[in-house]
């Protein structure tokens, strides 16, 4: 079977899988609704509850999941090409502690909503700029020092959450922590981080030959004509964005950018031409997956999302694990 014809395929695979995953979202909850109503709210201005429940509810929250998923699957196959390490993620870098510490304060201070989201954005830009500026230094730039740059930056971050926690008012930690284990629960206006996922994805794909070559490393990309210092710089600031557009959304969700680029490669391979879109689909559909369950499995009480993503994500890379070690031997 041609390449291309085979990359087709698996995108139009993922597509469909997405589509499904969002249907789910729509049908299942609290309250079942059937999918010809689902249809009937959707393309034929079906009015009742079912149609508010759909249109209102169900619908901005499966596609705010979807793009969240996908910018942080993105986000995680960009920085594990930029730092060449299977085990980096949107995470690994401190912007989602940034984030965390922006959210907490805010939640802390009693802004709404839209406060808080505001905040985590800033906190995630401030966490990505105080790592942009210590890993670069004196200019040098090696993957050991961004890593070890925003792992402390991500440790500190974690310790104020920590303290704050340990001031907040009772009636606040509820909330607290729902955001710090992630939740899609305020996610009403989709459209932005949508706006966001396209965006990232059509400043990325132009630079998929560039990322190949850095994947194989940095001096023979620089032998190949690859400015490896400037395709640096855009792709963390490309992945930090993603990173931080979720976060901001959803809160903060782990396992999605370290698992799906995985899963993704052994089916579609390393080619990033490929695997960058086909993250974005799968780690969509997963965040999507994850959130259905998170407020069907005991509803009409909701779970942390991150918690579902978490007990899908130990598995499958303890699998993944013991899979490489059984090729190695």
């Amino acid at each position: 079977m041609p390449t291309r014809r085979r990359a087709l395929l698996i995108l139009a695979a993922l597509t469909g899988v997405a589509l499904l995953s969002i249907l789910l979202a729509l049908v299942a909850g609290s309250i079942r609704i059937p999918p010809a109503e689902v249809l009937a709210a959707l393309f034929g201005g079906a009015d009742g509850v079912s149609g508010e429940v759909v249109r209102s509810l169900r619908l901005p929250r499966a596609l705010a999941g979807f793009a969240c998923g996908g910018l942080l699957a993105l986000a995680g196959a960009l920085l594990q090409v930029l730092l060449r390490n299977p085990l980096a993620d949107p995470y690994v870098l401190g912007i989602s502690g940034g984030a965390g510490v922006g959210a907490i304060l805010a939640i802390l201070f009693g802004v709404g909503v839209a406060g808080i989201s505001g905040a985590s954005f800033v906190g995630a830009l401030a966490a990505m700029l105080v790592v942009f500026g210590l890993a670069h230094g004196d200019g040098s730039w090696t993957q050991t020092r961004l890593l070890l740059t925003g792992v402390i930056v991500a440790a500190g971050c974690g310790a104020m959450v920590a303290l704050i926690l340990s001031i907040a008012p009772d009636h606040k930690l509820h909330g607290m922590l729902f955001w710090l284990m992630g939740d899609l629960s305020q996610a009403s206006s989709p459209g932005l981080v949508l706006g966001v996922l396209a965006a990232i994805l059509l400043v990325a794909m132009p630079f998929a030959r560039e990322l190949n070559l850095l994947a194989r490393g940095s001096d023979m990309a620089q032998t190949l004509g690859v400015q490896v210092s400037r395709l640096r710089k855009g792709v963390y600031l490309v992945a930090s964005l993603a990173t931080a557009a979720a976060v901001t959304q959803a809160g903060s969700i782990g396992f999605i950018g370290l698992i799906v680029p995985h899963l993704v490669r052994l089916a579609a391979g390393n080619d990033q031409r490929l695997l960058l879109p086909a993250s974005a689909l799968a780690g969509g559909s997963l965040l999507v997956i994850a959130d259905t369950l998170a407020r069907s499995v005991i509803a009409p009480q909701q779970l942390p999302v991150g918690v579902l993503t978490a007990l899908i994500g130990v598995p499958v890379f303890l699998f993944l694990l013991a899979r490489d070690a059984r090729r190695g031997r």
